[in-house]
C-alpha cells in the first residue's frame, strides 16, 4: 500500500508539472510580447531619464580624471591633457558633437567654446596644456568651466529630474530651485492638470445623462444612439481635430451662425486658445466615459428606482440616493480612463492651442524630435508616467470593496 500511494503522488506530480507547463507555454507569447512591447520601451524611458554616459563614452581618461579631482582651483595638467587628446580622437571619429551637445545642456556656450579650442590650439605639443587652452579663451582659466565638465563627467544624473521640478544643483552640489525666469516645468504640469481635470469634469457632466438615456431607452433605439456615440471611433483624431477648426475659426461655421442670428457683431476668438483646446478634447474623449457608465448602467434593475418611490421617496431622492450610488464604478473608471487619456494628449493641444495651453506631452515631442535632449523627454514622460500611476493607484484605493468575509 505504501508503494502504491508513493507511486500515485509522483504519477499526481508528474500531472501537475505537465499541466503548469502546458500554462506556461500558453501565456508564454503573450508575457514575451509585454515584455517586448511595454516593459522594455518603458525601463529604457526610464534609463534615459538618469543616462550621462555620453562624457564617459567619448572621453573615459578625462572624465575619470575629472571625477577624482576634488573641484578646487584648476584640475591637473594631465586632466587637461587628456582632454585636448580626447577631442581630437573625438573629432576624427565624428562623435565630438555628442559631447558639445551634453556640455550645451549645462552652459548654452560650451559647444562653442569646444570649437574655438579645437581650431586655435597648437599641431605641437606645448610645454603646458594649461596655458595653450588658456591662451585660446580665458574661460579654461575658470574653475567654473572645469566643474561644469565635472557635473557632466558621472555616468548617471539627476539633473533631468529636477529639472523637471524646477530645480537644479549649484556649484556645491546642494539642490536649489531655478532663477524664476527658467522655471516653467511645474505651471506645465499644473496646467496639463488643470485642462485634463476640466475635460474629464465636462465629459462626466455630459456624458452620465447620456449613458442613462441609453441604458433606459428601448434597445433598438439605445442600440441605434450607442452606434452614434461610437461613430467618432471611426474617424481619424487628426480629422475630428481638423473639423474642429473648420468650426471654431472665426470665418467658421459658428462664428458665421452667430453673427447670421445677429447675437454677435465681430467673430468670437474660439481657436487657438484654451477654450478651443478642451472642446476638441472633450468631443474626443467623451465615449471613453459613456461606454464604462452604460456597461454599468444597463446592469442596474430599473425596479429599484420604481420601489422606491411606491415607498413616499420623491423621484429625485429616489434617483439620487438608489440609483446614482449603484453607477459610481462606472463613473470611476470612466473619470480615471478619461483623465490618464487626457494627461498624454498632443495632438490636439498642438493644433487648437496657443503657446500657453501645450501640455506636457508637446514638450516631451519637442525635446525628441527638435533638440534631441532624450534626457529630458525621458524625465518629463517618466514624471507623467508617474503621476498616471498614483492616479491608478489612488483609483483602486478609492473603488476597493470591503471583503464581506471579514465583517
Amino acid at each position: 500500500m505504501a508503494a502504491e500511494s508513493a507511486d500515485l503522488r509522483r504519477q499526481l506530480r508528474r500531472v501537475e508539472r505537465r499541466r503548469s507547463l502546458r500554462a506556461f507555454l500558453l501565456v508564454a507569447p503573450l508575457v514575451l510580447f509585454l515584455l517586448v512591447v511595454f516593459v522594455w520601451p518603458i525601463g529604457g524611458l526610464l534609463w534615459r531619464s538618469v543616462d550621462n554616459s555620453e562624457l564617459q563614452q567619448v572621453m573615459p581618461a578625462t572624465a575619470a580624471g575629472l571625477l577624482a579631482w576634488d573641484g578646487e582651483g584648476l584640475p591637473p595638467e594631465a586632466v587637461q591633457a587628456s582632454l585636448v587628446q580626447e577631442l581630437r580622437a573625438a573629432v576624427s571619429n565624428g562623435v565630438v558633437g555628442v559631447v558639445g551637445r551634453r556640455l550645451n545642456y549645462e552652459d548654452s556656450g560650451m559647444r562653442s567654446l569646444l570649437n574655438q579650442t579645437l581650431r586655435k590650439l597648437p599641431t605641437q605639443e606645448p610645454a603646458s596644456w594649461q596655458a595653450a587652452l588658456q591662451a585660446v579663451s580665458p574661460r579654461w582659466a575658470d574653475p567654473a568651466t572645469w566643474q561644469l565638465l565635472r557635473r557632466a563627467a558621472p555616468a548617471t544624473t539627476d539633473r533631468y529630474w529636477l529639472a523637471t521640478l524646477d530645480r537644479e544643483r549649484n556649484v556645491t552640489g546642494d539642490i536649489v530651485p531655478l532663477p524664476d525666469q527658467e522655471r516653467v516645468y511645474l505651471s506645465i504640469f499644473s496646467r496639463t492638470l488643470q485642462i485634463a481635470g476640466i475635460v474629464t469634469l465636462l465629459c462626466l457632466l455630459l456624458g452620465y445623462p447620456l449613458a442613462y438615456l441609453l441604458a433606459t431607452l428601448p434597445t433598438g433605439t439605445g442600440n441605434l444612439l450607442l452606434i452614434l456615440v461610437l461613430l467618432p471611433f471611426w474617424t481619424s483624431l487628426l480629422v475630428r481635430t481638423a473639423s474642429w477648426i473648420v468650426l471654431l475659426q472665426s470665418g467658421g461655421l459658428l462664428n458665421q451662425g452667430l453673427q447670421g442670428l445677429g447675437l454677435i457683431s465681430a467673430p468670437l476668438e474660439l481657436v487657438f486658445n484654451r477654450f478651443g483646446v478642451i472642446v476638441s478634447m472633450t468631443h474626443i474623449l467623451l465615449p471613453f466615459m459613456v461606454l464604462p457608465l452604460y456597461s454599468v448602467m444597463k446592469g442596474i434593475p430599473a425596479h429599484y428606482q420604481r420601489a422606491a418611490i411606491s415607498l413616499g421617496a420623491h423621484p429625485f431622492a429616489a434617483f439620487w440616493q438608489v440609483y446614482v450610488p449603484q453607477t459610481m464604478a462606472g463613473v470611476g473608471a470612466g473619470v480615471i480612463l478619461v483623465f490618464i487619456m487626457a494627461l498624454g494628449y498632443y495632438i490636439t493641444p498642438a493644433l487648437l492651442g496657443g503657446p500657453a495651453d501645450q501640455m506636457v506631452s508637446y514638450y516631451v515631442a519637442y525635446y525628441t524630435n527638435t533638440t534631441n535632449n532624450w534626457g529630458m523627454a525621458a524625465a518629463l514622460g517618466s514624471l507623467l508616467l508617474v503621476v498616471t500611476l498614483l492616479l491608478y493607484l489612488v483609483y483602486q484605493r478609492l473603488t476597493q470593496q470591503p471583503n464581506p468575509q471579514r465583517r
